[in-house]
């Protein structure tokens, strides 16, 4: 039964992205000679496609070529300063043999930091425990280290700490990486993924139970609802619209997500004003709510539009009515007796 619903929801999905993102066209298809018909090639977008070109060149630039508004340099006191409070507490407690992932990590900088003896310094609390502290998974789409990353390496046990790069998130498989008991994203993939909802499922299959994600998203519409679009003219970085096309605040959708505490909480003090958010994982049966793309515009990060798309109806089976059972043939009743003649 979870199949079929999941797949239902996911053929709704299609239907709504056809209907929302999707050109109609009327597909020609001139059979070659001799040949049977070839299938239609999928139609894409043009907007869509040349905004996916744009933000791809975004990604691959180096040196003189890296956006200024791509940042790759992130320390981990920057992450303690802009996360939830409780991230800070949750690293420290981490043991050796616990795990931490990095999703958007850049040069690697804030696991480098973590793995120093200031790091040490300054949380001497649970320093013992620590030990050799735990290992780090650092996720990029380009290949960012620096002699930096590979010295600190050489200086560890092996796979202490990892840098994958090359491909998303969402090619990962939870064989490929396992899980972890904290996971951050810092302006990384969930302010940058086309399909949040996706992300969301991939990255709490990666959170080990009981475990937190941290992030947070520039220029949201808040919990609170009390801030515009930092953006004059513009929508949010970040917007999803319900079902009804009634808006959704990004928090409000977080929290429907099962499994999962989350709190949000608004810095107004940043330009553009941030989000952060800390979901929990309290069981495994997670259910992402699945959105729909309706408008993408390339930058850093990129300008989003999404759309709830609605339950799929109930699959009715219809179970055929029992055939009556066939009367049974007469039986014919032996004849009368008659009394004998003597």
């Amino acid at each position: 039964m979870t199949t079929l619903k999941s797949s239902a929801i996911r053929l709704v999905v299609l239907l709504v992205l056809q209907t929302l993102w999707m050109t109609p066209v009327h597909a020609q298809r001139t059979p070659a000679p001799n040949k049977p018909s070839a299938s239609p090639k999928p139609y894409v977008n043009p907007k869509l496609k040349e905004e996916l070109s744009k933000q791809e060149a975004i990604y691959q630039g180096k040196g003189d070529q890296l956006n200024e508004g791509y940042v790759i340099d992130r320390s981990l006191l920057s992450y303690v300063f802009t996360l939830a409070p409780e991230f800070d507490r949750s690293l420290s407690n981490l043991g050796p043999e616990d795990r931490w992932l990095d999703i958007g990590a850049g040069m690697g900088l804030a696991i480098l930091d973590y793995y120093t003896p200031r790091y040490d310094s300054m949380h001497l609390e649970g320093l013992e425990r620590r030990g050799k502290k735990a290992r780090s998974v650092a996720i990029s789409i380009e290949d960012r280290r620096t002699s930096l990353w590979h010295e600190t390496a050489a200086g560890l046990e092996q796979n202490q700490i990892q840098y994958l790069f090359s491909k998303r998130l969402r090619d990962y498989s939870l064989k490929d990486l396992g899980q972890f008991q904290v996971i951050t994203d810092v302006i990384g993939g969930f302010s940058y993924a086309t399909d949040i909802s996706l992300y969301m499922e991939k990255t709490l299959s990666f959170l080990e139970l009981n475990g937190n994600f941290y992030t947070l998203l520039q220029d949201v519409h808040s919990e609170a609802g009390t801030n515009q679009p930092y953006y004059k003219g513009a929508p949010f970085l970040t917007d999803i619209a319900d079902a009804d096309g009634s808006k959704l605040k990004v928090c409000s959708w977080l929290k429907s997500i099962s499994c999962v505490e989350v709190t949000c909480n608004l810095k107004m003090d940043w330009k553009p004003p941030i989000e952060i958010y800390r979901v929990h994982k309290v069981c495994n049966e997670v259910t992402v709510p699945p959105l729909v793309n309706i408008h993408y515009q390339a930058g850093t990060p990129p300008e989003r539009g999404y759309r709830v798309v609605p339950p799929a109806p109930p699959t009715v089976v219809v179970t055929p009515a029992s055939p009556a059972p066939p009367t049974p043939a007469a039986i014919p009743l032996p004849p009368a007796p008659t009394n004998a003649t003597r």
